[in-house]
């Protein structure tokens, strides 16, 4: 196992951006850059042991800095969505930056997925790991607070890819971080119908027009979103609107590391599973993705790929019923997530 480091590029301010390749002795690699904390690629033997990319993303960093939905950046400081941009926290009303309407959506304009995070590695006799760090200032995109956010990525001899969250504070206040990686697992071609998926949960959050959560669990049984027994995604998919854009609760009042999903897609032979110690569980569709040019010349057209972002409910802070997103001066906020492949 082994870290190989480059310069992906140069960021407007002239800053240099670092992309690091993670290396394990069973042919998978992932790549991950400093501006964004994003992956890059994620390459994973099939069925025929051919590696194959299983992400989408862009070939060069300009591509990036442009709009795109978040390819494979981690989104916060609070992820997700927060209802009229706005949250009460110890009496105090704090406004966002809003940024989907009138919600914030990942944090606002410019989240942590717009960052330019440090870097250092890692290497002991089972992982090799990069850690990205990133102090957000009192302030920024409004939430209180200086937070300093640690990400550590690791990669084993067992396909695993590691994404383990820390973070404190010296103020009260919100934190909810997620990968936003969108997964095909048939080398980012064709769209995800036929991936096969299974999602450990009985209930999701309703939501609003808007996408909000209203506070109410609904059963899944009888809908389109039982993924309790795997089903392929097109199975479906017409009778959600646009498609999945929704938050799963996951059963783990213990909050220790759990297997909450896992996809296979029956072409590349390929299986991904998700192990967390978060509460929930964003599935994704990439419902928005329209015609966009990605690595390799590639075009993402809509339902190319699938988010199964672990987090925290969306809109947690106004929403008191939710397991809480809270941090306080003295507390780690400190949750971890593996993907684990095979075939």
């Amino acid at each position: 196992m082994n870290i190989e480091k480059e310069i992906f590029g140069t960021l407007p301010g002239g800053k240099e951006v670092y992309r690091f390749s993670l290396k394990n002795n069973k042919g998978m690699e992932v790549d991950i850059m400093t501006y964004g904390a994003i992956i890059t690629a994620i390459r994973v033997p099939g069925k025929n042991h051919e590696p194959g990319d299983v992400v989408l993303g862009f070939d060069s960093l300009e591509e990036y800095l442009g709009d795109h939905p978040y390819f494979g950046a981690v989104a916060g400081r609070v992820c997700n969505r927060i209802g009229n941009a706005r949250f009460e926290l110890d009496g105090k009303i704090f406004s966002l930056t809003a940024n989907e309407g009138v919600n914030q959506l990942h944090g606002g304009e410019k989240g942590f997925d717009k960052q330019l995070w440090t870097a250092s590695t890692a290497k002991t006799p089972d992982q090799v790991s990069l850690i990205l760090a990133y102090e957000s200032q009192d302030g920024e995109e409004g939430y209180p607070g200086n937070l300093l956010v640690e990400i550590e990525y690791s990669l084993n001899d067992e396909n695993e890819l590691g994404i383990r969250f820390r973070a404190k504070t010296d103020k009260p206040t919100h934190i909810n971080l997620t990968n936003h990686s969108y997964f095909n697992l048939n080398n980012c071609q064709g769209n995800i119908y036929d991936h096969e998926l299974f999602i450990d949960s009985d209930t999701v959050c309703e939501l609003d027009e808007a996408s909000i959560p209203t506070g109410k669990l609904l059963p899944v049984e009888g809908t389109p979103y039982d993924f309790r027994l795997s089903a392929s995604i097109g199975d479906g998919i017409g009778e959600v609107g646009v498609g999945y854009d929704i938050n799963y609760v996951v059963d783990n009042p213990s909050r220790d590391l759990t297997r909450v999903a896992a996809i296979h897609d029956p072409v590349s032979g390929r299986i991904m599973e998700v192990l967390t110690t978060l509460p929930g569980l964003q599935l994704y569709t990439s419902n928005h993705v329209d015609h966009i040019r990605g690595k390799g010349g590639l075009f993402y057209e809509k339902h190319c790929a699938v988010c199964l972002e672990t987090q925290y409910y969306p809109d947690s802070a106004n929403q008191p019923s939710f397991p809480s997103t809270e941090l306080r001066p003295g507390e780690i906020f400190d949750e971890l997530t593996i993907y684990r492949f095979s075939r």
